[in-house]
């Protein structure tokens, strides 16, 4: 089994984590990158523990990847089965976490920004319906459905999607997509669409994902 590491955050509180966050980084990045997400969040969240693995590829030019991309064929089918792919490997994460926290999936949120936002929505999506996350939120990502999509036995967290209109990385139609297609599946979806943006986090679409975050907190 191959067990990931990366930057951890202990709950600004100064208690015990009573929920967590798990950051997933895009293609070639590392858990660094996204870790700085969470003192954005921590008002919100003030006894969250934040986990910002390195996925598990290591790339020679530095960082990692959650799985490779073939740039010069079909980078659809790369994505496709490099998400499956990958899947397991960041379940095990996510049971492990579990395990050794005594935290509950449903006081877990799954983010994930561009190749980490694909993994978030797509695991987020193929859990069992009694291991069903908090949240899960994608920026700048896109979603392949998992086997037996909305069926019964598969949970359906709450989603919030977020993305530039100007992503020439990431085509802003792949979020749009997944909006329609997680609330055909009966997912209950929030999506931010960044006017002017790239292939990044914008102010107002950070500041969507913690309104998502926090209306998470209320219920």
């Amino acid at each position: 089994m191959i067990a990931l590491s990366g930057p951890m955050l202990a709950p600004a509180n100064g208690g015990d984590p009573d929920c967590a966050v798990v950051l997933l980084h895009g293609y070639g990045s590392d858990g660094n990158d996204l870790i700085a997400l969470a003192p954005h969040w921590q008002d919100q969240l003030p006894g969250a523990l934040f986990v910002a693995p390195n996925a598990p590829e290591a790339l020679g030019m530095g960082g990692f990847q959650w799985f490779a991309i073939d740039w010069t064929g079909d980078r659809l089918a790369s994505r496709q089965t490099g998400v499956t792919h990958a899947r397991p490997v960041l379940v095990d994460f996510l049971n492990a976490l579990w395990g050794q926290t005594g935290i509950a999936p449903a006081r877990t949120i799954l983010a994930g920004f561009s190749q980490g936002a694909m993994m978030a929505l797509h695991v987020g999506a193929s859990l069992p319906r009694d291991q069903q996350l908090a949240g899960v939120i994608g920026f700048s990502g896109a979603f392949l459905p998992p086997d037996n999509f909305g069926g019964p036995e598969l949970a359906q967290p709450p989603v919030c999607l977020v993305h530039g209109d100007m992503d020439d990385v990431v085509d802003p139609r792949h979020s749009a997509e997944a909006a329609s297609v997680l609330r055909q599946g009966g997912f209950a979806v929030t999506y931010h669409v960044s006017r002017g943006v790239g292939h990044g986090i914008a102010p107002d679409g950070l500041d969507f994902a913690t309104d998502f975050i926090a209306g998470l907190t209320q219920k």
